[in-house]
């Protein structure tokens, strides 16, 4: 494919207004995929707490935040085509909705039906949740490209938030694989994240003139945290 086919089908350089642009947000940008990566990172350390080690689950991770990276690049340059069916935003609000009952509230069922040793079980497993867990990020990158594409046509900076992003997230993952051991109530605080993303990207994408601003529901997601840090597992 020559240059000019390459130009015309996706953004390049020549709309970024200057290099300094870049380089003076991307501080910003860091700052904020660190902190907004939070609810994500602790929703996807969850899924993996179903994999018997820490090795696989590390592997786990990986994996999927490798492949929904690939699928945040996809999204990003074919934003204006696939961002205007409604029903790619709806399917990931309601999909998030789901993922808080069925891991909240049948989530033993889930467990009991996986039981076993077997290295065929484990494999399906280990996919299963790789799978998941490529699902779900994407969910929620649609959310966040979604609102980066309304308020910026600067593609290449947004290109560099999805990769800063996805760095933040499998750095804020590991860490919070960890204190998942340590305070009893947070996997239940991430999924409640998760509740409150799909439902403010349904209404956001149902609903023209949103009910709530943004930042209700980011204050939610603290309090969610908030409950989730308040108690510790017990020592046995």
């Amino acid at each position: 494919m020559d240059s000019a086919a390459i130009n015309s089908f996706i953004p390049t350089l020549d709309q970024v207004d200057s290099w300094y642009e870049i380089f003076t947000l991307l501080p910003i940008l860091i700052a904020l995929e660190l902190l907004l990566s939070a609810d994500n990172a602790v929703a996807l350390a969850s899924l993996t707490k179903s994999l018997e080690s820490s090795e696989l689950r590390s592997r786990a991770l990986n994996i999927g935040i490798t492949i929904s990276l690939l699928f945040r690049i996809i999204l990003i340059i074919l934003s204006n085509v696939l961002l205007k069916f409604i029903f790619i935003r709806v399917f990931a609000g309601f999909y998030l909705i789901y993922l808080f009952f069925s891991n909240v509230f049948l989530n033993s069922d889930i467990e009991n039906s996986e039981n076993g040793t077997d290295n065929k079980n484990n494999n399906f497993k280990f996919l299963r949740v790789v799978a998941l867990l490529s699902i779900t990020d994407f969910a929620f990158s649609i959310d966040s490209i979604t609102t980066a594409v309304a308020i910026s046509d600067q593609y290449i900076l947004i290109m560099f938030g999805a990769v800063i992003g996805v760095l933040a997230l499998r750095f804020t993952s590991g860490i919070f694989l960890k204190l998942l051991d340590i305070f009893s109530r947070l996997e239940t605080a991430g999924y409640v994240a998760i509740l409150i993303v799909g439902i403010k990207l349904l209404l956001n994408t149902l609903i023209k003139e949103s009910i709530l601003p943004d930042y209700y529901f980011y204050i939610l997601i603290l309090f969610a945290f908030i409950w989730g840090f308040s108690k510790k597992e017990s020592k046995t």
